[in-house]
């Protein structure tokens, strides 16, 4: 069953007027990870894309960018992204709720900062308001600020992206440190393990583009390192 028509039941299944909020709270109680990460990427997304002051169409259509949506389920994505906008919910009630829910699964909660980037990119600029949305949102997750920077440097092209932040280390690192740590993020990007941590099928988009961008930050640093 498509994701899409996994969130468009639960979403029926709440009563009318009632916002995604609610949503997550009733998949909080239940074993549908993929759909309460599907909901809050895109409701976090939906409410960030008003940051610059203007939502395009470049960022409506990044959520195709990071989920494939198939033609005949795009009228119940766009349910829940209209339904996100439409939320006098604020998105720090969104964050906190989300970072609940996966408080013991950081992994999952840096997989939704990755999404946000995506988003806040789609136009292919970063303006200072995504910026400070993304980094409230990150701290509410608790995601400290290596692991922000990680992101930040692979995603906005305001600086050639550094190889150790992609990795999440430094020059003082040996590089056999360095090397374990990329094993494990090779490891944690796989397409099985992302969808162990409940993001969807449909969002393993974003494995492919991590996996690219850590394996050439490797490459870098074997060839560069004074251990090298």
């Amino acid at each position: 069953m498509s994701v899409w028509l996994r969130i468009s039941d639960a979403i029926s299944a709440i009563t009318t007027g009632e916002g995604l909020t609610n949503v997550l709270e009733k998949l909080k109680a239940r074993p549908e990870k993929s759909v309460a990460f599907t909901i809050a990427v895109i409701a976090l997304g939906a409410k960030m894309a008003k940051a610059d002051g203007l939502v395009t169409k470049d960022e409506v259509a990044a959520f195709r960018q990071i989920f494939y949506i198939p033609e005949r389920d795009a009228s119940k994505a766009a349910k829940v992204f209209n339904l996100a906008r439409q939320d006098v919910a604020g998105y720090d009630i969104y964050a906190r709720k989300v970072a609940r829910m996966f408080k013991t699964e950081t992994a999952v909660l840096e997989d939704l900062i990755e999404g946000l980037f995506y988003i806040a990119m789609a136009d292919g600029h970063y303006h200072p308001n995504e910026d400070d949305y993304v980094h409230r949102v990150a701290n509410i997750f608790g995601i400290d600020e290596i692991a922000y920077r990680s992101f930040r440097t692979r995603f906005v092209p305001d600086a050639p992206p550094d190889a150790y932040d992609v990795l999440g280390v430094t020059p003082d690192n040996t590089l056999d440190q360095i090397h374990k740590e990329w094993r494990q993020k090779v490891r944690e990007t796989h397409p099985d393990q992302m969808m162990a941590r409940g993001l969807p099928e449909e969002a393993i988009t974003m494995a492919t583009k991590r996996l690219i961008a850590i394996n050439k930050a490797w490459e870098e640093i074997n060839e560069t390192h004074k251990d090298a």
